[in-house]
């Protein structure tokens, strides 16, 4: 490959700033520059791991990030590709990982189940399924500085993406997977509450049992106008701030984090 302002950058080893989320600033710069321009192929995993002498895994919180933001697609077997942006201003977006980072803290997920159920008749009607229609249920601890922050668990159908695996989902954002097969969130309607932790969300989040939390539930829907997605998560309340900001012509949202 030709030199390019992603190989020839350099990390700063000594800056507090996470070492992925450098890398993440160095690849967002090439793309909206337009050095790389739409379609355009990144470097490999590991041409960015010799390049900058880090980790496999530094790399795919990297490109993960970007990936969720919608600024690259991964094409399996092909590479990383820079995603249209025309596509990324117009979908909403949500990224845990960004999020985190912009609050100079490490985000990582653990995968603890994924499973393929019967969609009950509360689904049917939502996402708007036939009888015997199948969702994928799979559930996620949120870390911030390797510690869990939030506990999610997640219902599609199996329609919109029938292929979907458990390595797929440790390894890419369900999202950007999503947006290959023509599947954007156009509009997404959140919920929070205050609740008390039962025993199996206080495990995953190394809580006690009856510890404040926040349920949050999020209810996505794609340009059909019909739901895809529905997630439910329990968040520390010790660590997790609501924070909300009333303009003239918006409101700003945002989960500050201990």
């Amino acid at each position: 490959m030709e030199s390019n302002s992603i190989l020839s950058s350099q990390l700063a080893i000594e800056s507090e700033k996470p070492l992925y989320s450098q890398l993440i600033v160095i690849i967002k710069r090439s793309i909206t520059t337009g050095e790389f321009g739409v379609g355009a192929l990144l470097p490999s995993e590991a041409e960015l791991c010799a390049a900058y002498h880090v980790s496999r895994n530094t790399v795919r919180q990297a490109i993960g990030a970007l990936e969720e933001d919608g600024f690259v697609v991964r094409k399996r077997g092909k590479g990383t590709f820079v995603a249209d942006p025309t596509t990324r201003r117009k979908s909403v977006q949500y990224s845990f990982t960004t999020e985190v980072s912009q609050q100079g803290k490490s985000p990582s997920s653990t995968l603890v189940s994924f499973e393929v159920v019967e969609a009950t008749p509360r689904f049917r009607e939502m996402m708007e399924l036939e009888m015997g229609a199948k969702l994928y249920c799979f559930t996620r601890v949120r870390n911030v500085d390797g510690k869990p922050m939030i506990v999610e668990t997640s219902y599609y159908p199996q329609s919109i993406y029938p292929n979907l695996t458990r390595e797929m989902l440790q390894t890419h954002s369900f999202y950007s997977l999503l947006y290959h097969v023509g599947v954007t969130p156009i509009s997404a309607e959140d919920t929070y509450e205050s609740v008390l932790l039962g025993d199996r969300e206080a495990a995953l989040l190394d809580s006690r049992s009856g510890s404040p939390a926040f349920l949050h539930q999020r209810r996505t829907s794609g340009e059909n106008g019909r739901v895809y997605e529905f997630t439910t998560s329990y968040m520390r309340a010790d660590r997790v701030k609501l924070h909300v900001l009333f303009q003239k012509d918006a409101t700003q949202f945002e989960r500050l984090v201990d």
